[in-house]
């Protein structure tokens, strides 16, 4: 096997393994807090949810992708394809515009009260987390839906034009202008939901400075900061690490709008930069969550008595 396909094939299986081994542990941890205490902290809503789109993405893209790396073939047939495009769409799309919607949500936490409607909307916030789910949900099943359509099994000869060859399925737009009018569409979507998150982080930073420096005038520093400073630098974080991946995975993109046919390995490198962020977040949500790293450490301490206790018994 050529020492290139190991390389990508390894990059994608650690991807791929850790990826969703850290997302479905985190995901399991806020559903045990949700059975134990009933409830859940809005921003552990958020990271729930943006947890369970990112394992959804590396399902949809990063499992078949790596299968295929080495060597697996016909995965899926054109429904196949048409349904697990259209869940990775779906998928990504969550990601960035979750990831935005927990900036919004923590600036405007943070904000200091500037009159009675930032009051307002910081009592009713909490309770317009579900129907901003549902809003996103319906939001970007609408955009993605034109990806079924395009969406086949990868077929025996050369690959045509305007399509971007996934190696287990194919999205052949067949002209040139569904293919940058497509690209457009999910661009200026992406672009518009990260304007947003970067905009908001950045008042975040800004409140957060303020914050220190009245901390300092007044000879009182915090060690730390209290809970709200340390969720809302880990949100800034998290708008940073997505903003990245983002930067890298749209460069590729362009490239790819800008060529008739697109290399398997250029589409491979934008899978992978792409899914980095589904990849690492949830690392990142157990180093800074203390309530899901004490979930877990828990969980941890009481497993290992009793893999000692069947190490004893085998003996």
């Amino acid at each position: 096997m050529d020492l290139c396909v190991i390389i990508k094939g390894v990059s994608f299986l650690l991807q791929t393994g850790l990826g969703t081994l850290g997302n479905t542990v985190v995901l399991l941890t806020y559903c045990n807090i949700v059975y134990t205490e009933r409830k859940l902290p809005p921003v552990d809503m958020i990271l729930g949810h943006l947890v369970f789109a990112n394992l959804m993405l590396l399902l949809t893209r990063c499992v078949p992708q790596t299968m295929t790396v080495f060597g697996l073939r016909d995965l899926l047939n054109d429904p196949g394809c048409k349904v697990v495009i259209y869940a990775y769409r779906i998928a990504r799309a969550l990601s960035v515009c979750i990831t935005c919607m927990l900036s919004v949500f923590q600036a405007v936490t943070l904000s200091p009260a500037g009159g009675p409607c930032l009051s307002k909307l910081k009592a009713v916030l909490p309770s317009l987390i579900l129907p901003t789910f549902a809003a996103l949900w319906l939001l970007n099943m609408a955009i993605c839906i034109a990806a079924p359509f395009f969406s086949i099994a990868p077929r025996n000869g050369t690959v045509p034009a305007f399509t971007l060859n996934l190696g287990f399925c194919h999205v052949d737009f067949r002209d040139y202008l569904s293919y940058v009018i497509n690209g457009a569409a999910v661009s200026a979507r992406d672009f518009a939901f990260v304007a947003l998150m970067l905009g908001s982080s950045s008042y975040i930073l800004l409140l957060l400075h303020r914050h220190s420096l009245q901390m300092k005038s007044i000879r009182r520093p915090q060690q730390g900061g209290g809970a709200e400073t340390r969720a809302a630098k880990a949100v800034v974080t998290l708008v940073v690490l997505y903003a990245v991946f983002f930067g890298i995975d749209n460069v590729i993109w362009i490239y790819m709008l800008t060529v008739a046919k697109v290399s398997p390995v250029v589409a491979d490198m934008r899978v992978f930069f792409s899914s980095c962020y589904a990849f690492l977040s949830p690392f990142f949500i157990i180093s800074s969550n203390k309530k899901v790293k004490a979930k877990i450490m828990c969980a941890a301490d009481q497993a290992q008595p009793q893999m000692d206790t069947q190490e004893s018994n085998d003996k």
